[in-house]
């Protein structure tokens, strides 16, 4: 059964707010908005929506903290909107758990393409402990990646480490799959932005676009509990990109 398509815009602006609702409405779906980050926490919880646009400077509890609360209750896609182009602003908000962002003012129909791409890559969350595969059985028989002991099975979207799920992203989910598929093989940051984005963006690829990958990849070994400088699993090329450590 496919999600509901139900959003929720958080957005202090009246005429955004309007704006945005039209665009998702446009897209077929059923839209709840709030005009304060407390309320958008609270409609997130209510419907659990597919979709969440998050405005960055509100009254009160800021955009980080709004997507941090909104991320620890839900697996909501978020899009974060900001009139702040300075790259620190654009890394905190993907830190806070945003999956995209658009800089205001924006095109409605960027807003929208942006939506129907990350609604392409699977919602499902990660943290789901998946039963142990037959221990008798290759892990390639039955659909998993691995790579010295970190395990991922990319239909089911788990991830377990030493056999304990680890609760990831979709992003950081998408980046470790990537990693995994190509083994000792360098892959640029150039590709893995490429790759988490929807090809109608065409090739460019921003400096936004490939420090958003360092971000999610800092994320991602974090919670690996990766050294950068004594890496187990992932390597650093530097000036390229990243590949996994050898056997």
């Amino acid at each position: 059964m496919e999600h509901p398509r139900v959003a929720v815009v958080v957005e202090d602006d009246e005429d955004i707010r309007v704006l945005i609702n039209e665009v998702l409405v446009q897209a077929g779906f059923e839209v709840h908005s709030a005009s304060t980050g407390l309320e958008g926490v609270r409609l997130v919880q209510e419907h659990q929506p597919l979709v969440t646009t998050l405005d960055l400077s509100m009254p009160g509890i800021d955009g980080f903290e709004t997507a941090k609360r909104i991320r620890a209750i839900s697996v909501t896609y978020l899009v974060m909107l900001t009139a702040r182009a300075d790259e620190i602003d654009v890394l905190q908000g993907l830190q806070a758990g945003a999956d995209d962002y658009l800089t205001k003012p924006f095109r409605p129909r960027e807003l929208r393409a942006r939506v129907e791409a990350m609604m392409r890559r699977p919602r499902v969350p990660t943290a789901v402990v998946a039963p142990a595969p037959d221990s008798a059985s290759p892990p390639a028989e039955v659909g998993w990646l691995e790579h010295r002991g970190v395990r991922l099975h990319p239909d089911m979207r788990v991830v377990t480490v030493e056999g304990e799920a680890l609760e990831l992203t979709r992003t950081e989910f998408d980046l470790l799959e990537k990693l995994l598929r190509a083994g000792v093989r360098v892959v640029s940051k150039h590709q893995l932005s490429l790759a988490l984005r929807d090809e109608s963006r065409g090739q460019f690829v921003s400096d936004h676009d490939l420090r958003a990958i360092e971000v999610h990849m800092a994320n991602l070994r974090r919670k690996l509990g990766e050294s950068a400088t004594r890496p187990r699993w992932i390597e650093t090329v530097r000036g390229v990109g990243y590949r996994l450590t050898a056997r």
